[in-house]
This record gives structure tokens, C-alpha cells and sequence, in this order.
């Protein structure tokens, strides 16, 4: 026999329903609430840096959260805070690890260790930007997004501005030079793309932007050549050769230089001599 249900009956099926859901939800969450329920700030904090000590990350992010939660203006509270960016950092949660570098920063912008907090927020996006395979050159990190990169170089920028005498300026430094190379690269990836569908107008911008903008990246000489040919594109001689002279003085031995004659590699113009 078929048992129909009433519209009536089917609601109050749903709302009991709803109704034993969220209880069983608000109790799974009281469970966390009450893990901690009744524990000292001083005996959490204790717990988390053993955790720390011993490598246990995740135990240790849950005890200093629960400190940060419980006692935001207890005796620990900033160095809790403090090590939540580490933590997160060991667990590779690069996202987490920029979250809290910046809300530390935020809240405690004249802390000793501010400089600490900006530091491991651009580490942790340098991580973000990195690929697998990198080490073993098998791909380019140039060519792909570049987005965690470039919020790496303006922290670690911002890192050696604000605090140049700081312990981790020096490693900063190394990085920015890494990462301009890289961006710089990245600019011209674009700008050989610009060339090759005939967008000269926009190579040569590119170009120039890397000369403007990176003066000090081994990117610079090739951006010149880029320049160089663009204009050559445009059928702007004239300019060409004032780049070529540039281009010349700086990097005798280009790849693309035979003698003091220029030979373009995507654009169907003749050689150019200086």
C-alpha cells in the first residue's frame, strides 16, 4: 500500500529535520568551544610551544588560535600570535601565513618584531610562487602567473625600506634580486609574443617598461634588443638605431648582434647596422 504524505506532514518532516541538523552542528561545534574550556592561558601556550618544539604543528596552531581567541589581551597574546605565523608557515598554509603576518602588523605596527612579521609575509608568498619542478629547471616560473611573486618582491621591498637594519634585510635583498629577474623575464616573454603576432607598438613599451622599471635585472640587454626590433617593426629606423647604439655599449656580444649590425628574429626587416 502507497502512503502518501500531506504538505503539512512533509513541512514538519523538513523542519525536524533542519532542527535535529543544527543541533547536532551547534554540538559538534560546543565540543571544540569546550576543548579548551577551564585551560590557563599560560598551561595552552606551554602546550603549544612543546608542540612547536617537537614539530607538531597542528596541535600547536590549535592551542595558539585558542589562546588568540580566548585571551586576545593576555600575557602571551602577541607572541601567540607571533608563532601562528610561523606555524602556519611549517604547514605550508602560505595563505593563512600572510593572513596573520598582516593582521600582526596591523595590530602591532611599532612591535619589535614587526619587521619579522612582513618578513615571513613574503616568504610565505615567495613559497606560493614556486613550482615543484623549478629546481630541476624543467619548467620556466617565468612564463607562468606571476601574482605571489610580485607580492613577495613588494614585501620584501617594503621589508628593506622600513626596516633596513633589520636581521633579515640581507636575505631580502638576495630574494629581490631573484624575483626582479624573474619579473623581468616574465615582461619579456610578452613582448617576444607582442612581436611575433606583429604588435610592435606594444614590444616596445614592454621593453621600455623593463628598462624603466628593472634597470638593474640581466633582462635589461634583451629588453634593449626587444626595442630594437620593435622599432624596426614600426618601420622607425631612425629610433632603432639610437636603441642599437644603447645596446651596443652595454652588451657588445648580444645574441643577436654581428659585429655592429643588428639581426631581428621575428620582425621581416633588414639587418641594421649602427
Amino acid at each position: 500500500m502507497r502512503v502518501f504524505t500531506t504538505p503539512a506532514r512533509l513541512a514538519a518532516l523538513v523542519l525536524a529535520t533542519t532542527l535535529l541538523a543544527g543541533c547536532a552542528s551547534n554540538g559538534s561545534q560546543e565540543e571544540e568551544e569546550d576543548e579548551f574550556a577551564g585551560v590557563a592561558e599560560r598551561e595552552l601556550y606551554e602546550e603549544a610551544r612543546e608542540s612547536l618544539d617537537r614539530g607538531r604543528y597542528p596541535t600547536a596552531i590549535s592551542r595558539l588560535e585558542a589562546i588568540d581567541t580566548r585571551f586576545p589581551f593576555g600575557n602571551h597574546a602577541e607572541q601567540a600570535q607571533l608563532e601562528l605565523i610561523y606555524a602556519y608557515y611549517e604547514t605550508s598554509d602560505w595563505e593563512a601565513t600572510r593572513a596573520a603576518a598582516s593582521r600582526f602588523i596591523r595590530l602591532h605596527p611599532s612591535h619589535p618584531q614587526a619587521d619579522y612579521a612582513l618578513y615571513m609575509r613574503g616568504l610565505a608568498a615567495w613559497q606560493a610562487g614556486r613550482f615543484s619542478l623549478e629546481r630541476l629547471r624543467l619548467i620556466d616560473i617565468s612564463k607562468r602567473d606571476l601574482g605571489a611573486s610580485r607580492e613577495a618582491y613588494t614585501d620584501f621591498r617594503e621589508l628593506i625600506n622600513l626596516y633596513p637594519d633589520s636581521e633579515y634585510a640581507p636575505d631580502a635583498k638576495q630574494r629581490i634580486v631573484y624575483l626582479r629577474n624573474l619579473m623581468a623575464r616574465h615582461e619579456l616573454h610578452v613582448a617576444d609574443f607582442y612581436l611575433r603576432k606583429g604588435a610592435y607598438l606594444a614590444a616596445v613599451e614592454r621593453g621600455r617598461w623593463v628598462v624603466e622599471n628593472y634597470p638593474e635585472s640581466e633582462a635589461t640587454r634583451d629588453a634593449l634588443a626587444v626595442m630594437v626590433e620593435g622599432y624596426l617593426g614600426l618601420e622607425m629606423r631612425d629610433r632603432a638605431r639610437e636603441v642599437l647604439a644603447v645596446l651596443l655599449e652595454n652588451a657588445p656580444h648580444h645574441e643577436q648582434l654581428r659585429g655592429r649590425t643588428f639581426e631581428p628574429k621575428h620582425v621581416k626587416a633588414q639587418s641594421l647596422s649602427a
